[in-house]
């Protein structure tokens, strides 16, 4: 299976598995010259020849324990009949769904035909990937892609999701149980055409109180978890509810996944002592000490190896690397984790 599935699967290994989040991306210059070739970032996304040659750059040039799809949460609205596209330096752009009639326009099914592209993708790589890398897929989770999909765009704090789902408390469920029921069916067509593990990305987590974490957070990701357990047992899913802080710990023992993902503010030496080792940990370099590199990146890979030694473990960023970072680093780090 190789050591990353072996790792999932509660196997322990002298050193930990590694991949890094965004992975694919701006940071090498082959994805950059590839990325020239289409006109738009969901053109890109979409076209499986790009598509699947972005997925396996990081692999061909570092030789990372995993691949992770290269697509984009936001394929999820589009295929739910929302419009999305991506303006060259602002991002995302989506017509927002303010109200009960924005929602009533949403398709009350994910139309797996408009994504089949990114499903062809998941296939090629596969045929090419060697047998002990994994290929990783996934999708957001319903509140990371709902506060898209009401703003209509990346805010700062997610208030527009927030003031919603405040104030319309029966429709902003509605949204997210039509995101739960999308992304169950995303995830199974990904292990279907291919991916060997999922992780749900709930990268605006952070933001909310308590009570709205539970709602919005955790009882999302706990029934798309379940309904893939039910439909794919096999299937290890990796959790990712960045700036859930100490959270994490209940989250652990509640989610069902096989792994969770740690975030950049997180200390690993809390983590290690307050989650328990029935569970995966994965995590969770700066991306900023990996641009920063020399004595400062040694010193933030090994803080993190010491804290999580004789348990398991998947050594990643705790964020998406930035473009800037030279990839002398990621080289260094690969060295210092591996012990090379």
């Amino acid at each position: 299976m190789g050591i990353f599935l072996d790792t999932l699967a509660g196997v322990q290994s002298p050193s930990p598995p590694l991949w890094m989040m965004r992975q694919a991306g701006r940071y090498l210059p082959e994805y950059r010259a590839l990325r020239a070739k289409a006109p738009s970032f969901l053109d890109f996304c979409y076209n499986p020849d790009l598509a699947a040659e972005a997925t396996l750059q990081p692999i061909m040039r570092f030789g990372f324990d995993a691949a992770i799809l290269f697509s984009d949460i936001l394929v999820v609205p589009d295929g739910l009949g929302q419009r999305v596209n991506f303006e060259t330096g602002e991002g995302p752009r989506l017509e927002p769904i303010e109200d009960a009639a924005g929602l009533a326009r949403l398709h009350q099914k994910l139309d797996l035909t408009k994504l089949a592209p990114v499903l062809e993708t998941v296939r090629r790589v596969r045929a090419r990937l060697a047998t002990d890398r994994a290929l990783i897929g996934f999708c957001g989770a319903p509140w990371t892609v709902a506060s898209y999909m009401v703003a209509g765009r990346g805010t700062p704090d997610q208030a527009p999701a927030r003031l919603l789902a405040y104030e319309q408390p029966d429709m902003f469920r509605a949204l997210i149980d039509l995101l739960v029921g999308a992304s169950i069916d995303w995830l199974s067509a990904q292990i279907e055409a291919g991916v060997d593990a999922v992780q749900i990305f709930d990268s605006w987590a952070g933001v909310l109180p308590a009570g709205e974490f539970e709602a919005w957070c955790e009882m999302p990701m706990r029934q798309i978890i379940a309904g893939l357990k039910t439909r794919h047992p096999g299937t290890p899913v990796i959790a990712f509810p960045r700036g859930a802080g100490t959270r994490v710990a209940e989250l652990a023992k509640r989610l069902g996944a096989a792994a969770l993902g740690i975030d950049t503010a997180a200390d690993p030496r809390w983590v290690a002592k307050h989650v328990g080792t029935g569970i995966t940990v994965q995590g969770n370099l700066d991306p900023l000490v990996l641009l920063a590199g020399g004595e400062a990146l040694d010193r933030g890979v090994d803080t993190i190896l010491e804290a999580f030694a004789g348990r398991r473990h998947i050594f990643n960023l705790g964020h998406g690397i930035v473009p800037p970072t030279p990839i002398a680093h990621v080289e260094r780090m690969l060295k210092r984790v591996r012990g090379l």
